[in-house]
C-alpha cells in the first residue's frame, strides 16, 4: 500500500503567510512605484516645495535637462524639482492622472497634446503663460501651435524638429553629380535618385539613391509636400487630398521602378536606426528625408561621412522650402499638486538663455523667435540655421491637432504599405482610409461632447 506524503498545514501556512509578508513589504511597494512613480511623492525637499517632474529623455538628451534642471534648483530657495526618467511615460501618465496622483510637471511629445487635452488630463495654461509674460509672438509660431487645443494652451516647448534631405557627398561625387548641389526640384531627386542607385553583379541593389519608404516614419506626411492636408482645419477630414493622391502616386513609382521584392530584400539587410548599421551612415542610402537630430547619429557613429542638408524638394517649386516640424513638449496634468510652483520651472526653461542652453545640449535649434549670436557661433551642427529657418517657412506643416491623429497615422502606414507593394492604387487607399477614419472622427465628438457636458 502507498502510504500520502504527510502534510505539515501548520508549516504550509506559516510559509505561504511569509510569503505574503514579503511580497506586501518587499515587492509590492516596488510594482507601485513602476506603474505609479507618484504614489510616493514627497511634499518638500528640505524645507523646499518638491516638483516632480517627469521625463522620457534619456542618454545625451536627459542629462542636457538634468543640467538645466540643476540651474534651476540653484536659482532660488523655494522650489525643488526632481526629475524622473520614465519609459512609457503616455500610458503611465494617463493612468497617474485619472488615480488622481500625477506628477507635477510632464515631458510629452506634441501628437500626445489633442488626446490627451480632449481627455481632461492636462491643465490649461493660459492664465499661467499671461501672469509669467510668456506670449504666443515670441515663438515661432508652428511650436506655439503644437501646443494648442482648441484654442487653449496645453504645452509649452522645449526642444523642436523640422526634417529635410539628407544626402552623401561622396557617393554624389562618384556618380557624377556636384556634391554642392543637391536636388531642387523632384524631377532632379528622382533622376540624382537613378544615378546614385548601385546594383550588384547579380542585379540586387548595393546602393539606393533614395526611397520614400525609408526611415519609415513619415509615410501619413508626403502629402504636404504636394500641397496637400489631412484636416481642413475645422470640422471634415481631408484624406483623400488630391495632393495627397499626388503624394502617393509619386511613392508607387518607386516600387515600378525599382521592384518591390528587390527593394524589401535590400531593405531587410538594414541595421538599427540607433547603431553605427544605420544605412545612411553605412553608405547603403545616398539620400533621404531626415530630422534636425540625424546629425547627432552621425558625429556619433561615422563624424568622417562627408554629408549635407537642404530643403527636400517640392513639386509646388523650388523655393516651397516644405517641412514637417515636431517638438517636446512640457505640460501640468490636471490635479497637479503644485502646478503654479510647476509652472515657474516651465517659465524658467523658456527664457531665452535656458532654452539655449536645452537646445544646444541636444544639438537641436530654439523654438524661440529670437536667437542670440552666441548660439549660432557655438552650435556644432553645420546646417542647424536651415532646420531652424523650414520651422519659419511658410509651408511648414505639423500634425493636425486633433484627438484622431494617431489613428490617422496608423491607417495611412496601412495604406502607404498597400500602395508600395502595388496592392491598391492611391485612390482606393486613401478613400479607404477617408471612410475608416470619418467614422472614427464621428465618434470621437459624440464622445468629446458627452466629456464636456460632465466638467
Amino acid at each position: 500500500m502507498i502510504k500520502r506524503p504527510v502534510i505539515y498545514y501548520p508549516c504550509v501556512i506559516a510559509g505561504i503567510l511569509a510569503l505574503i509578508v514579503v511580497f506586501v513589504k518587499a515587492l509590492l511597494p516596488c510594482l507601485i512605484l513602476d506603474f505609479f512613480p507618484g504614489s510616493y511623492q514627497r511634499e518638500t525637499y528640505h524645507g523646499r516645495i518638491r516638483i516632480e517632474y517627469w521625463e522620457k529623455w534619456t542618454g545625451f538628451e536627459g542629462e542636457a535637462m538634468q543640467a538645466l534642471v540643476d540651474q534651476f534648483n540653484s536659482s532660488q530657495d523655494r522650489i525643488f524639482v526632481e526629475k524622473q526618467t520614465i519609459s512609457r511615460i503616455d500610458q503611465r501618465f494617463l493612468v497617474s492622472v485619472a488615480g488622481k496622483n500625477p506628477p507635477d510637471v510632464a515631458g510629452l511629445q506634441a501628437f500626445m497634446i489633442p488626446n490627451f487635452a480632449a481627455k481632461g488630463a492636462l491643465l490649461p495654461l493660459d492664465d499661467l503663460a499671461r501672469i509669467h509674460g510668456i506670449k504666443k509672438e515670441d515663438y515661432i509660431p508652428i511650436f506655439w501651435n503644437l501646443g494648442c487645443y482648441n484654442d487653449k494652451l496645453y504645452a509649452l516647448p522645449t526642444t523642436p524638429v523640422t526634417l529635410a534631405l539628407h544626402y552623401n557627398k561622396r557617393l554624389f561625387r562618384e556618380a557624377g553629380l556636384d556634391p554642392e548641389k543637391p536636388p531642387q526640384t523632384l524631377e532632379e531627386l528622382d533622376e540624382m535618385a537613378q544615378k546614385l542607385t548601385q546594383y550588384d553583379q547579380d542585379g540586387e541593389i548595393k546602393v539606393i539613391g533614395f526611397s520614400p519608404s525609408h526611415p519609415g516614419w513619415y509615410h501619413w506626411a508626403w502629402g504636404f509636400w504636394f500641397g496637400g492636408r489631412l484636416w481642413d482645419g475645422m470640422d471634415r477630414l481631408t484624406i483623400n487630398d488630391p495632393g495627397n493622391i499626388e503624394a502617393f502616386l509619386w511613392i508607387q513609382n518607386y516600387p515600378r521602378r525599382y521592384g518591390v521584392e528587390k527593394l524589401q530584400t535590400f531593405q531587410s539587410g538594414f541595421g538599427n536606426f540607433a547603431s553605427a548599421q544605420n544605412p545612411f551612415l553605412t553608405e547603403q542610402v545616398a539620400m533621404e528625408l531626415q530630422g534636425v537630430w540625424m546629425y547627432n547619429f552621425i558625429d556619433k557613429y561615422n563624424p568622417s561621412l562627408e554629408w549635407g542638408a537642404a530643403p527636400f524638394p517640392s513639386p509646388m517649386g523650388e523655393k516651397y522650402n516644405c517641412s514637417l516640424a515636431d517638438c517636446d513638449d512640457l505640460v501640468i496634468p490636471r490635479d497637479a499638486r503644485h502646478p503654479k510652483e510647476a509652472f515657474e520651472f516651465i517659465r524658467f526653461v523658456q527664457e531665452q538663455e535656458n532654452m539655449e542652453f536645452l537646445c544646444m545640449g541636444q544639438r537641436k535649434f530654439s523654438p524661440l523667435k529670437k536667437v542670440s549670436a552666441e548660439f549660432w557661433e557655438n552650435h556644432p551642427h553645420p546646417y542647424i540655421r536651415l532646420f531652424y529657418n523650414l520651422a519659419k517657412s511658410h509651408n511648414i506643416s505639423a500634425q493636425p491637432m486633433i484627438p484622431v491623429f494617431q489613428e490617422i497615422r496608423d491607417e495611412l502606414n496601412a495604406a502607404f504599405s498597400r500602395v508600395w507593394l502595388l496592392e491598391q492604387t492611391p485612390e482606393q487607399a486613401l478613400k479607404a482610409v477617408q471612410k475608416r477614419i470619418d467614422r472614427a472622427w464621428k465618434d470621437e465628438k459624440l464622445r468629446m461632447q458627452k466629456r464636456s457636458k460632465t466638467i
